[in-house]
């Protein structure tokens, strides 16, 4: 057996209860919490692109709130001047305005590395963001754009059903199924053989443009397919909130999907998915504690990162190797 059929059939036998667990949630647990884990899913879609960049190309954005929100406006405008109701189109049209703007954008940023790499992203991010204050008779401005609830594979919310119902059933199953989905996907590309150059291209940049591999090239692509993930991620937000605003354009929220995937582990597939999720519940609770939630937000982020500098995920990873090692080395009896 190859080590990458290993990975793989390693990653079902601990998905599968994962997946199982989180299917049995909504009849286990209180609507809220189970429109908080979607809100969580949502974020892993788009630390899983992000993580695409950094994780595996070597590259740190600071501008990808500009795809999650191109995403969401796509979504926004597609109801309000199209009269689109189907969510399954309102996602193609998050993705491909996501992929356009990214496709842009990388034009222009893959060509530096490091801190050039970094501002870049932040100011393009930025130039969409005050576009979105200026033409505030199209975007709604700081009021936003109200979106109403869209139908899920053409069935759409009962006559006096509760919205709140709606998105703990049905439209968390719709993003959990999604959410999987985009996983699979991110695993597939990362252990492609585009994935192994994106992480030579990481490794080495010098080298691996030695050996024939078109540096410039592969990271456009990956910038491509990591924008295409946020803004799907951006796309089934937009149902959760049901408002969309020029907030999610701004840089913070690039800080928060940067925390997301440091928090739970840039060095580890699932460290983004963890650390989306656990980010999420943190903030929840931070906001509903104290008025100085930013503070306390901080305050145990820096403690966190500063305990587990390899993230969750990786602190997780460290234990099950000494745990294996030393049960190999306990003798039989």
């Amino acid at each position: 057996m190859s080590p990458a059929t290993a990975g793989t059939r390693r990653l079902l036998l601990a998905a599968a209860p994962i997946i199982l667990v989180l299917a049995i949630l909504p009849w286990v647990v209180e609507p809220y919490q189970t429109v908080l884990l979607s809100y969580g899913l949502v974020f892993a879609i788009a630390a899983l692109g992000f993580n695409l960049l950094l994780g595996y190309t070597g590259l740190l954005s600071f501008g990808h709130s500009a795809y999650f929100g191109v995403g969401a406006y796509a979504v926004a405008f597609t109801v309000k001047y199209l009269k689109v109701g189907s969510m399954e189109l309102l996602l193609l049209a998050g993705i491909l305005a996501s992929a356009l703007v990214a496709a842009v954008f990388g034009l222009v940023c893959v060509r530096y590395t490091r801190i050039f790499f970094g501002i870049l992203t932040l100011a393009l991010s930025q130039v969409l963001w005050s576009l979105a204050f200026k033409f505030f008779w199209v975007t709604g401005g700081t009021d936003g754009l109200r979106v109403p609830t869209p139908t899920l594979l053409g069935v759409s919310i009962g006559a006096g059903q509760d919205k709140m119902a709606f998105l703990a059933h049905r439209y968390y199953y719709y993003v959990l199924v999604l959410f999987v989905a985009a996983t699979a996907v991110m695993w597939v590309i990362v252990h492609s053989p585009f994935g192994k150059a994106l992480q030579a291209i990481r490794d080495n940049e010098t080298r691996a443009e030695f050996v024939g591999v078109q540096v410039w090239h592969y990271r456009w692509v990956a910038f491509l397919i990591s924008g295409v993930f946020t803004g799907l991620a951006g796309a089934l937000w937009v149902p959760l909130n049901g408002l969309t605003t020029p907030d999610i354009l701004v840089w913070n929220f690039s800080g928060e999907i940067v925390f997301f995937t440091v928090l739970g582990g840039f060095k580890t597939f699932a460290g983004p998915i963890v650390g989306a999720v656990v980010f999420n519940y943190l903030k929840t609770f931070a906001v509903g504690y104290t008025v100085y939630w930013q503070m306390f937000l901080g305050v145990v982020l820096v403690t966190l990162v500063l305990a587990l500098p390899t993230g969750i995920m990786g602190m997780v990873a460290r234990l099950a190797q000494k745990w294996s090692q030393k049960w190999k080395r306990t003798p039989a009896p």
